[in-house]
């Protein structure tokens, strides 16, 4: 049986909880924006995927960081956004891929428009969903994570951006080392960018979530792009993260450990 749990937030967010929802699934939250009204209009659909931290069976527990909370602060993503919660253990990419048919089939996704990102034990999930759907996800973003899957070659043919910091204690950065290495042996890897940035932690890059400009980059990519050119147009540096929440009408940095 499934049940669907709505909740209010400020910032005019428009989320349910999925449990049970999809078989081989995961339970997860679903956001639509104000502006989806059955108007029509085809909207990007983003995934994101957590890190080990927020692993169990509180959904509650995914809000915590990621584009959930940067909603409930005041960025405006105007995407439909899947965020489901692993029980435990690695992010398994079909699972993650029924939740985006379920999506497709239940919403006005833009099926050339699919993003998937994610951090720590959701930046393996989405170098592992990436490299085993390269021609479904129009773009992805991996922070401090690595990969389990042995063939990685399928993250040559898509955009991809992996961040790291050299300081992670949680996640070595040889872990996103060695996924490049082996993108480096499967072919040309003109479609990556590899952020390798000096004396950051494994916390740090979590303020990408907040920046509007990850956001940007991201629906700047679709699978309609001639050559599926990844879009160099902007860095991420120290002064982007310093400012992620600037625009946000929050002061506190947040300082939590995210895993």
């Amino acid at each position: 049986m499934m049940l669907v749990i709505s909740i209010t937030a400020s910032a005019q967010t428009n989320c349910k909880a999925y449990y049970n929802a999809v078989q081989n699934g995961y339970n997860f939250w679903f956001y639509r924006p104000e502006e989806d009204e059955g108007d029509g209009v085809h909207r990007p659909l983003l995934v994101f995927l957590h890190g080990a931290s927020l692993c169990g069976n509180n959904l509650e527990r995914v809000k915590k960081y990621g584009p959930m909370d940067a909603l409930k602060h005041g960025r405006a993503i105007d995407c439909y956004i899947i965020a489901p919660q692993n029980p435990g253990g690695s992010w398994q990419p079909a699972k993650v891929m029924n939740l985006i048919e379920w999506a497709e089939k239940n919403w006005n996704v833009d099926s050339d428009r699919i993003y998937v990102y994610g951090m720590s034990l959701g930046g393996y999930g989405t170098l592992d969903v990436c490299a085993t759907y390269p021609d479904r996800i129009a773009a992805g973003m991996a922070m401090c994570g690595g990969a389990t899957v042995k063939d990685v070659s399928g993250l040559n043919k898509m955009p991809m951006w992996i961040v790291h910091g050299t300081a992670d204690r949680a996640v070595p950065v040889s872990a996103s080392d060695k996924v490049v290495e082996a993108m480096k042996k499967a072919g040309p890897t003109d479609r990556l960018i590899y952020t390798r940035m000096p004396g950051v932690d494994h916390g740090r890059p979590a303020r990408l979530f907040y920046c509007y400009q990850t956001y940007d980059w991201m629906f700047s990519h679709s699978l309609k792009d001639e050559g599926r050119e990844i879009n160099r147009d902007f860095e991420i540096t120290n002064e982007l993260l310093n400012n992620a929440y600037k625009d946000l009408g929050r002061n506190a940095n947040l300082n939590a450990a995210y895993e």
